[in-house]
């Protein structure tokens, strides 16, 4: 039935006023802060040649970079880049479809094969990025009459997972086993149970209480998935995360992790039993409908698993890198957030400040990601630690902040 003309031509009157685009044009808050000069994102970066260790090129001059999530030095590898660079030979820029139909390669079967073994668990898959692989994962294993349970901290990625899901979502105090356990006790009977938490929490960098989890779960028959984006490389014996620090690896039911932080390429993936991994493959839509992820990422993932089971210095002289930088920050009275992991979190109680801070500390080369609130529970200088930084760097940056925070009268 067609509208009729009055309703046309009252629609047209009101259009000046109902534009889709309106919200668009009132969003000031880049404008805002680029017109005050502490506009800092999507800046610049060229390439890393005569770069020093650490080091990013940003138009003619090179930075210290303290905001990479590159935490085994692994990007610029000569063996990752040769790796990826016969891939291309091998295979192509591109496998041109679906791993469902013709984008499944030999390569991705193998590193399927070594991610699953390297976690404990039967299968793995890989998927574009991984934010793909949360969400993915989460919308497409539970279903109406499900209910996750979610520790209060998740990355945006696991959140929208959560929110796709037609599950009944519920969410805990972040690392309050107390609240978690009353959480799991006011589920109906028949609910079937999906936990789930991150192994390092990526803005805060603290490590999740998966004992306490597991502990606390298992009796309801609940499944207990971690994102251990930034703990694999980082965390556990063999570099295979918080879940493997702390013991429980093996009492895991699944397993994500991305190729975007030790692992030197893009992409993620999750490992778990086969039926599960089996499963998603056929009905998790973005996996299914999204094109492979290239051999030359798979073959740089490969060969950074490789350097990161022979060399074992690497995590263990990033770990002693960020101990130290919280110790001598704590020692100049900043309000480091405690954590053992690559992540160091300033807490810089107002927005503005840290905006000041982040902008005038990239004037002094040395560039940090500012987290402001929502995306954390307090506005965070997010300091990420790497392989490549040394003593000195640490002493460089201490030094500069201390002084710079003192210059913009910024209150520790």
């Amino acid at each position: 039935m067609r509208a009729s003309n009055s309703v046309i031509t009252g629609r047209k009157k009101s259009a000046a006023s109902n534009d889709l685009f309106d919200k668009c044009r009132s969003f000031t808050r880049p404008g805002d802060l680029q017109a005050a000069g502490l506009y800092m994102y999507f800046e610049v970066f060229g390439d890393r040649e005569g770069c020093g260790p650490g080091e990013v090129r940003m138009g003619n001059r090179k930075v210290l970079m303290f905001g990479s999530n590159d935490y085994l030095d692994l990007i610029t590898h000569p063996k990752v880049k040769e790796a990826a660079v016969q891939a291309i030979k091998k295979y192509g820029s591109g496998c041109s479809g679906s791993r469902l139909l013709n984008g499944t390669l030999d390569m991705h079967i193998r590193l399927e094969s070594e991610l699953a073994a390297f976690v404990h668990k039967d299968a793995a898959m890989i998927f574009g990025t991984g934010f793909q692989a949360n969400y993915a994962t989460l919308s497409a294993l539970t279903e109406k009459g499900d209910v996750m349970i979610c520790d209060h901290n998740l990355h945006a990625s696991l959140v929208e997972g959560a929110l796709r899901s037609p599950a009944r979502t519920v969410r805990f105090r972040h690392n309050d086993m107390e609240h978690f356990e009353r959480c799991l006790e006011n589920c109906p009977p028949d609910e079937k149970i999906f936990i789930v938490s991150e192994g390092v929490f990526s803005m805060e960098g603290d490590i999740a209480d998966l004992p306490g989890t597991l502990r606390v779960a298992k009796p309801y028959g609940a499944r207990v998935f971690v994102d251990e984006a930034h703990g694999i490389g980082v965390l556990g014996r063999t570099g295979a995360g918080a879940a493997e620090h702390l013991g429980v690896l093996d009492e895991v039911d699944i397993i994500m992790g991305t190729f975007s932080k030790s692992l030197a390429s893009v992409g993620g993936f999750i490992a778990a039993e086969r039926a599960v991994v089996d499963y998603l493959k056929h009905t998790a839509r973005p996996f299914v409908f999204s094109a492979s992820l290239p051999a030359a990422s798979v073959a740089a993932v490969g060969a950074a698993l490789e350097i990161m089971r022979k060399e074992p210095e690497r995590r263990l002289h990033l770990l002693h890198i960020a101990n130290l930088l919280r110790d001598e920050l704590r020692a100049r009275g900043f309000n480091v957030l405690p954590g053992e992991t690559a992540i160091v979190p300033v807490v810089i109680r107002e927005e503005i400040d840290l905006c000041r801070l982040c902008k005038t500390l990239l004037e002094q080369g040395i560039y940090i990601n500012p987290v402001l609130r929502p995306a954390a529970a307090q506005n965070l200088l997010r300091i990420s630690c790497t392989a490549a930084h040394t003593e000195q760097h640490v002493e460089r940056l201490v030094r500069t902040l201390e002084k710079v925070s003192d210059e913009l009268g910024i209150v520790r």
